[in-house]
């Protein structure tokens, strides 16, 4: 199956996600900096933490008639700029496609739901492979035409499993990890190598229902509303820096299937607009906090 062209403007841009300490001028610097050099700049975001006294930006500009060429931007915007305000910065070109693995099991919806969204061009990236702990939806993968590779893991020959991911990703020049629905949890050393670029989505109850079968739980109590929260994944479990959520109100009128039925919709929803954040360059992490630009 052919994906479609992306559907935004093939414009060749460059994306510099900033932060340093909060101090006058930090705005007016940068952009001096890009007019000088004839940068037009098409997309301008920034925030003040006044209680972390941080500055945060983004900044992203047109490479057509630019100065400075591109091998040399990050070299000329770190002397002159960011080395002075003790500037946090990442470069980041629109030209340069991001490469991204999935992770799933058996639940098929945000598998679904990413590959539906890649195959009609919605985002800019590519996917050379799947992984996957059980084989069940390895037709699925056929059908998109993407390579699938079934690991099984057990508690014996998890470290073991995990070597041999990794050594795939890295023959695949893999840049960012998502795990759609994948029911393992990923070793320290594992997530160590993807620091901030392994995106996770799980359900989000109030109250919170731990077990197996946390809807029928959640059915029995009354709840009222269900969510899902998507996160990048940190050695704690659940605690990574948060990208997105969601929430939607249910009622005594729904049955289990019910709530099943909305907190997948939910899942791959919240899922996809974390992915595609992380693909837009609008995620800037500090602290194990996000900063989402609009």
């Amino acid at each position: 199956m052919k994906t479609i062209k992306p559907l935004r403007e093939r414009k060749n841009t460059a994306i510099l996600l900033i932060h340093c300490p909060d101090r006058q001028g930090i705005l007016a610097t940068v952009t001096e900096f890009l007019n000088k050099n004839k940068g037009n700049i098409i997309y301008l975001d920034q925030h003040v933490d006044r209680q972390e006294k941080t500055f945060y930006m983004r900044v992203e500009w047109e490479l057509e008639n630019f100065a400075i060429p591109p091998g040399k931007i990050g070299e000329y915007f770190d002397t002159l700029i960011a080395s002075p305000l003790k500037m946090t910065w990442k470069l980041y070109f629109s030209d340069e496609i991001p490469r991204m693995a999935l992770f799933v099991s058996k639940m098929p919806h945000c598998l679904f739901d990413i590959l539906a969204r890649y195959t009609a061009g919605e985002w800019d990236v590519k996917i050379p492979l799947i992984i996957s702990n059980h084989e069940l939806l390895k037709p699925v993968a056929e059908r998109f035409d993407i390579d699938f590779h079934y690991f099984p893991v057990t508690k014996e020959n998890k470290a073991e499993q995990e070597q041999k991911e990794l050594e795939l990703l890295k023959e695949k020049n893999i840049d960012f990890v998502v795990l759609a629905r994948y029911m393992q949890i990923l070793s320290s050393d594992f997530v160590k190598q993807f620091p901030n670029k392994i995106i996770n989505i799980h359900h989000s109850f109030l109250p919170a229902f731990a077990g197996a079968k946390p809807y029928h739980a959640a059915h029995k109590r009354g709840v009222k509303i269900i969510g899902a929260t998507s996160h990048y994944v940190t050695s704690e479990l659940d605690g990574g820096p948060i990208i997105e959520q969601d929430v939607t109100r249910c009622s005594h009128v729904d049955t289990i299937q019910n709530l099943i039925r909305k907190g997948r919709d939910l899942e791959k929803i919240v899922l996809s607009q974390a992915v595609y954040k992380h693909l837009q360059r609008k995620i800037l992490v500090y602290k194990n906090r996000t900063v989402v630009f609009n």
